[in-house]
């Protein structure tokens, strides 16, 4: 099992930054792929980023690339989205996750966070 705990999320401007973090404990989170998803008030979840086990190799939706950046520290059992120059767009529920695969699916990640509220103002 690894439980996985969202913070950071909050209401800025557009234009503003914010950095999410996601602390995971139980089994060894950096045996792990972990990802970022959002959801908006009647949309499906989508895709953010994704991290591979050693922090190397990222990808991200087309969205949101050159304004955000997911990092991980192992020791430290993180996750990290940096979110820069933020949109109205961008508000919406944002999941932490892990997947033994390397995907951008939601259905092939194993665990969640409960979530964390971004919001980004016009």
């Amino acid at each position: 099992q690894v439980q996985l705990v969202e913070s950071g999320g909050g209401l800025v401007q557009a234009g503003g930054s914010l950095r999410l973090s996601c602390a995971a404990s139980g089994r060894t989170f950096s045996t792990y792929v972990g990802g970022l998803f959002r959801q908006a008030p009647g949309k499906e979840r989508e895709f953010v980023a994704a991290i591979n086990r050693s922090g190397y190799s990222t990808i991200y939706a087309d969205s949101v690339k050159g304004r955000f950046t997911i990092s991980r520290d192992n020791a430290r059992n993180t996750v990290y989205l940096q979110m820069n120059s933020l949109k109205p767009e961008d508000t919406a529920v944002y999941y932490c996750a892990a997947s033994p695969l390397w995907s951008s699916r939601p259905e092939q990640y194993t665990y969640w966070g409960q979530g964390t509220q971004v919001t980004v103002s016009s």
